[in-house]
């Protein structure tokens, strides 16, 4: 029987929008750089260096104010294109920002949206297709080419100026064919003023810039608002917190000047400065931004508090433990600030894909002007063939069909309290076959909890919680916890108690409403040679049995009137998710380095398949292996500490972290709240993510199969081809379809 003898002996345990600014309207600089590392990028326009953190945030030079508008590039992710932004500063590999524009593109496109109208309104194929006729006043004939000469300028060459960079790299893609597209087609109309017997297409020139600076803009708005969650956690940070001087007073001061141990006073309703632990003062804490918990958690002398989150209705004095980007919630940024630019298989394939359509493109382009060479001899229809042609193949749609999905993934992910570190895992988790929990802190609460009770006589449970309550109403011992707690959850008041005395090794004795009442374990018990009922021995059999602590309730050092079972509580999510999980069909199996007893009991509680018990930590891996062997692909939950080697193993590691501990290393995935469940909405944004992915590609690549072959005229002899404006069109309808589809992720039910 594992009946505890006293209070010191306990349950076995397991260790456990971009600014307007001159320089973004400028043409997007060739060599911004962008690096995880320190790194210094010189600034020609002030001839000094910008330190750029190891997280890709600028340290301001002394005196400047470190706050970044929404949509500085220094803030804003840098995924675009289905490509994440790398440098090579040994090679001096060029580098394109592309974040951080979107307000750049949408004054580009509504000024050259404007500008286009009188091109279109004064060209002479419109003015045939809708029957008027423009009118004509000297140099009426220039407005046309003058006005496609600006859009051109001001509208056209940011496209050449990033085409510049990935000529410069060797690495052709989306930005060279739109700057051949357009310069092809610039060139073309130009001409076609001194050649006879030519029509120029300035009209189409100008569409075509404005659907891709429409195209453009609107993907940089999608990228940048699934992008936000960056954005949405900064503006979690106060600026200033009021610090307690050694006199008592308060001063404010800028957060950036506190330090470790300084004391903050935090008011009903603002923001907690810094992670720390509360010294003085009981309140609520909304923590529903950093855990994704909904209620307001009590907070009292001894609690932690973590950056960010908001107090409610009392006055807390915190002293700080970290500060800067040593808090949970620099943490947490980081974390997303790496997943949204880490890459999945998906994407890597995307990747690919998107330099594969370059030379297809290419090559589709050759065929198509020596066929129609030798059709109908080289004039300008041939031009217009191959201009359509290198529109068609521009793969916006492609390259956003994956980046969109992942930062849309990763935002929702981390509103729900998923910090994702690794995209492949991430992907990987659709196909698990299997989850393994760590019981202690995972699937339990990791702290004991009474989860039974008896008494006799005249005793009712009640009254037993009352005065067991009061009796152990000021120690922290974690059984007095539990047995004040589950009088807490019934409504129960503490008894008042009086001559409170620890009889070590042995127990609690005091004076609660006249009677002597004792409280311990056997060894109590025994001490006192007090005989027990057959009711009080058969709960004790039953609750040792269980691997239950036994602790005994004494009236006048004579009767035993009642008896408390403790035992690590399983948490009430365990169960709730362990069933979602086999509704998906994922085996839940479960390791603890408690004993046989336990692990049985816990597991056939919850209807968990498989069970490994009394497992050393150094030994967790090699059960995760051995599922392995049978041909599983296994998902590792556990707390990121004892649990490394087993998570590392594990083809889903899962890290259980708490408000306080996020940046765990060990893990691919980290759950902010200690709650079972977000396994279960893990696996469903996983598979909702990838079929998204899924859909983009197949949408953006099927658009490329049956529009290029269209484009190149291969339905010429029955009458229809397509112009470059008309190309370009489809081209943006397939973006904002993929644009569309990914976004639609935002509302996928992640419910378990």
């Amino acid at each position: 029987m594992n009946d505890h003898p006293n209070h010191d002996d306990s349950p076995d345990r397991e260790d456990r929008d971009s600014d307007d600014s001159p320089a973004s309207e400028g043409q997007p600089e060739a060599n911004s750089h962008h690096d995880h590392g320190a790194s210094n990028a010189h600034d020609p326009s002030t001839g000094e260096h910008a330190h750029q953190s190891e997280h890709g945030h600028t340290r301001h030079t002394e005196g400047e104010h470190a706050h970044h508008p929404p949509g500085d590039p220094t803030r804003e992710g840098r995924v675009h294109g289905g490509s994440v932004e790398e440098h090579d500063h040994d090679g001096h590999r060029a580098h394109t920002d592309h974040s951080g524009h979107e307000q750049m593109f949408r004054r580009r496109f509504w000024v050259s949206l404007v500008l286009s109208i009188p091109v279109i309104f004064f060209s002479e194929f419109i003015q045939s297709v809708f029957g008027y006729t423009a009118p004509t006043f000297p140099g009426s004939v220039w407005i046309t080419p003058a006005l496609s000469i600006v859009i051109f300028a001001y509208g056209g060459v940011p496209f050449l100026s990033m085409a510049r960079t990935e000529l410069e790299n060797r690495e052709p893609g989306m930005m060279m064919l739109i700057s051949l597209a357009i310069t092809v087609a610039f060139v073309y109309s130009i001409a076609s003023l001194f050649l006879e017997g030519t029509t120029p297409f300035f009209w189409e020139l100008v569409t075509l810039i404005d659907i891709m600076l429409l195209g453009h803009w609107m993907e940089m708005r999608s990228v940048r608002q699934a992008s936000g969650a960056l954005d949405e956690l900064a503006k979690l940070m106060p600026d200033t917190a009021e610090r307690i001087t050694d006199d008592g007073d308060t001063e404010e001061i800028p957060v950036s000047e506190l330090s470790e141990d300084d004391v903050v006073l935090v008011r009903p309703g603002a923001s907690v400065p810094a992670d720390g632990e509360v010294v003085e003062g009981e309140s609520s804490v909304d923590e529903s931004m950093i855990t994704g918990e909904s209620r307001p958690v009590d907070k009292g002398p001894g609690s932690e508090v973590v950056a960010g989150t908001v107090n409610q209705d009392g006055s807390l004095r915190v002293r700080v433990t970290k500060t800067g980007d040593e808090t949970a919630l620099a943490g947490i940024m980081r974390l997303v600030d790496e997943a949204q630019q880490s890459k999945s298989r998906t994407q890597l394939l995307a990747d690919r894909a998107a330099g594969w359509l370059f030379y297809i493109a290419l090559a589709v382009a050759g065929i198509t002007a020596v066929a129609w060479v030798i059709a109908v001899g080289f004039n300008i229809s041939v031009l217009e063939r191959v201009v359509t042609v290198l529109v068609i193949a521009c793969p916006h749609a492609l390259g956003l069909a994956v980046p969109l999905v992942v930062a849309i993934n990763t935002s929702t992910a981390a509103q729900n309290g998923m910090l994702i570190r690794d995209r492949i895992a991430m992907e990987e988790a659709r196909n698990l076959d299997t989850v393994m929990f760590d019981k202690t802190g995972t699937l339990t609460k990791g702290e004991q909890g009474v989860v039974g009770v008896v008494t006799t006589g005249d005793w009712d449970e009640d009254r037993a919680f009352e005065v067991a309550a009061g009796v152990e109403g000021d120690s922290e011992h974690m059984i007095a916890r539990a047995i004040r707690t589950a009088a807490e959850e019934r409504g129960v008041q503490c008894a008042g108690v009086s001559d409170f005395e620890n009889l070590r090794g042995l127990g609690v004795r005091a004076v609660a409403d006249g009677d002597t009442v004792h409280l311990g374990g056997p060894n109590l018990i025994e001490k006192l040679g007090i005989e027990r009922s057959d009711e009080i021995v058969s709960f004790a059999n039953e609750a040792g049995s269980n691997a239950q602590t036994v602790i005994y309730l004494i009236r006048d050092e004579s009767e035993v009137v009642a008896a408390f079972a403790l035992a690590d509580v399983i948490r009430e999510e365990s169960r709730q998710a362990i069933d979602a999980l086999h509704a998906m069909g994922i085996e839940v199996a479960m390791l603890t380095g408690d004993s046989e007893d336990v692990a049985r009991t816990v597991a056939e509680e919850l209807g968990i398949d498989q069970y490994f018990a009394e497992v050393l930590p150094e030994e967790k891996d090699t059960k995760v292996g051995q599922l392995q062997t049978e041909g599983k692909l296994v998902a590792m939950v556990g707390d990121g500490v004892n649990d490394a080697p087993a998570l590392t193993r594990a083809d889903v590691g899962i890290a259980i972290g708490s408000g306080t501990d996020v940046a765990i290393e060990s893990g691919d995935i980290i759950l902010v709240d200690n709650n079972p469940l977000d396994v279960v909405r893990l696996v469903r944004l996983s598979k909702a993510s990838y079929r998204k992915m899924q859909e983009n590609l197949v949408w953006a690549t099927g658009y490329n199969v049956f529009a290029l072959p269209l484009a190149a005229g291969v339905l010429a002899p029955v009458g229809i081809l397509l112009s470059p404006a008309v190309g370009a069109v489809f081209m943006s309808l397939s973006t904002i379809i993929v644009a569309i589809n990914a976004r639609r992720l935002r509302g996928v039910d992640l419910s378990a």
